[in-house]
């Protein structure tokens, strides 16, 4: 490659950051302006400044309104469009479900132990509806449908988008695997049910180091599973 070309390459990626950090750094739905007006604000010439607009509205971070008014706006791209990226990224490096749960599972690591953290009062209602269903589950998929509670409730205590991005993607990708490696083969639905009744009921007790132990030892079981 020459080397105007590669000024070139590093001149556009510098705009594209220059053009990200704009639109974060403005409320979702915010007017930039028509294309004149972004090439300025980014001090480069009009075909740098389409290249990077190219790019943002492909990232779900730019949209172009058309007629009077119209022009260039900073937006935020959608949950499900953030999985589907995320799950594209997860498929094209050949990252399967078991090590995207595994790595999921790890994580929850920190996340019980934040929702221990919490007053009681505050967990006491979800928690226990937890216990209550987990003595219902009596089969694969009603373990995983536990599963998706369990997060779906530890992230309605702690908020952590990003591990809920991945718990949802690895979760969806478990689901659609013809072979749920976890809960089936050397899965012990008794073993599991214990390990998850001690988890919750360190969280109600307040006890973070209690729940961060009880999590660390869930996830050494589950990686015996998986590994197995």
């Amino acid at each position: 490659m020459s080397k105007a070309k590669n000024q070139d390459s590093r001149l556009v990626a510098e705009t594209i950051e220059k053009l990200r950090e704009l639109v974060f750094a403005s409320d979702p739905d915010t007017f930039l302006g028509s294309m004149n007006d972004v090439a300025k604000q980014l001090g480069v010439g009009i075909v740098t400044t389409q290249q990077a607009t190219r790019i943002l509205e492909h990232e779900g971070l730019l949209a172009i309104k058309r007629g009077p008014g119209g022009g260039y706006y900073g937006i935020r791209p959608n949950d499900e469009a953030l999985e589907r990226s995320f799950s594209a990224f997860m498929r094209s490096h050949n990252i399967d479900y078991t090590e995207a749960f595994e790595t999921t599972v790890s994580l929850d690591c920190d996340l019980v132990q934040a929702a221990a953290e919490l007053p009681a009062e505050i967990t006491q209602t979800k928690i226990n509806n937890l216990l209550n269903n987990i003595e219902l589950c009596e089969n694969a998929e009603d373990c995983i449908q536990f599963e998706v509670a369990f997060r779906g409730t530890l992230f309605d205590l702690v908020d952590k988008p990003l591990l809920q991005l991945l718990a949802r993607v690895a979760m969806q990708q478990y689901k659609a695997s013809p072979h749920h490696a976890l809960f089936d083969g050397q899965f012990d639905l008794e073993l599991w049910r214990i390990g998850r009744k001690r988890i919750l009921r360190a969280i109600l007790t307040e006890d973070s180091e209690l729940a961060y132990f009880e999590a660390q030892r869930y996830r050494t079981l589950c990686r015996s599973w998986i590994r197995s």
